[in-house]
């Protein structure tokens, strides 16, 4: 791309980049594009003749409900249309139980960056921000709250450095510390599955160091929307009423809940393929000079790409590469730092359907052109 050729407005340069990688052949990340295709995949095996839930009942709801408490190891679940709402009526409920409104969880939580103080604004909810923005929560942040606490968060893996995640003896340490201290632990789950190859672990065991859990069904499951919040009887019974004055109690959810059903099932089982296959790219991109993976290996099917350009270069890089090789890498870029800048990448169905060798060339072209 020429010099001539570059444009300084963001919006024009960013649009540049994805016109780029969708004239590509081949796309690394995700599952691929979120469009009607999806619902009409998963409605394919409905029996027409299926009851659609109503207001929250119907065996098309509570049935799906019912599996994910059992999978999670809790003793009921709802669903909701939004981890959103979920979220913020969990720690309502946790701070309704203790009479105090405050809770913990790291700087960069999607509540606090994502939501536009919906927490605050509509339940009054104090956070306090534990640990630096750029790493984990560890046992000793917990140990040295000065303040009371009713909550306390922890996102598993923390997006937004990467994908992080604590060891697991750290979890459980930490989630013991909190049982003694009568601080309930929620979990941020949206990306519960694909860590537990990681961990080793069954999703119950990993629930159970937590007092309530939600997990996403359109992040790396690939479903429309929805979530599950998870708990004992009674917190769930309370989060209904919460979702009925949020207005997530529509009159049918099914369209959500069937997508969800059908690519869980789709999904599920190919997360340990998914974390191989993120530890196999990052390889690739580590190999490219001047580029870092934070993590340098993932322990998910996610990682964050770190290069020494400025957002602007590494665009018009990325384009050159993408129209001499068919293979997109990224449909963005962000900046980062002093002249540097980062993507995301997830791995998901897609990768499997790029060709080794030009996945290769895309990354010979990309480390000739950073040279």
């Amino acid at each position: 791309m020429s010099g001539s050729g570059m444009v300084h407005n963001n919006n024009t340069e960013h649009k540049s980049l994805l016109e780029a990688f969708d004239g590509t052949k081949y796309r690394v990340g995700g599952h691929g594009k979120r469009n009607v295709e999806k619902l009409k995949a998963a409605l394919a095996e409905v029996d027409g003749e299926l009851e659609s839930d109503m207001y929250g009942k119907g065996a098309v709801i509570e049935d799906f409900q019912a599996r994910m408490a059992e999978l999670l190891g809790k003793e009921a679940a709802v669903f909701f249309p939004s981890g959103t709402m979920a979220q913020q009526i969990a720690l309502r409920i946790w701070c309704d139980q203790k009479a105090l409104k405050r809770v913990a969880y790291h700087p960069l939580c999607h509540l606090e960056i994502h939501e536009e103080d919906g927490l605050k604004e509509l339940h009054h909810i104090e956070p306090v921000l534990l640990a630096d923005k750029q790493r984990l929560i560890r046992l000793d942040d917990v140990k040295g709250l000065q303040e009371d606490i009713a909550c306390l968060l922890l996102e598993l893996p923390q997006r937004e450095i990467g994908g992080q995640l604590p060891d697991f003896h750290e979890l459980e340490a930490i989630s013991a510390y909190c049982r003694e201290k009568g601080i309930k632990l929620h979990m941020d789950g949206a990306r519960l599955f694909e860590v537990l190859p990681y961990y080793g672990k069954t999703a119950a065991e990993v629930c159970q160091l937590f007092d309530s859990v939600y997990i996403s069904f359109y992040k790396g499951i690939g479903g429309i929307a929805g979530a599950i919040l998870a708990g004992s009887s009674d917190f769930t019974q309370k989060s209904k009423v919460w979702k009925r004055r949020h207005g997530g109690d529509l009159i049918s959810l099914y369209p959500y809940i069937l997508s969800s059903d059908y690519y869980f099932r789709q999904r599920v089982d190919k997360m340990g393929l998914y974390y191989e296959q993120a530890k196999e790219l990052a390889a690739l991109y580590n190999g490219c000079r001047g580029v870092t993976t934070l993590p340098e290996v993932p322990v998910s099917n996610m990682f964050h790409v770190h290069i020494g350009l400025p957002k602007e270069q590494l665009e018009a890089v990325l384009v050159e590469v993408y129209e001499e090789t068919g293979v997109g890498l990224t449909h963005y870029v962000r900046e980062y730092g002093e002249g540097g800048s980062y993507f995301e990448v997830s791995i998901g169905d897609r990768y499997a359907s790029v060709p080794a060798e030009k996945l290769k060339l895309a990354f010979a072209s990309l480390n000739t052109k950073l040279r």
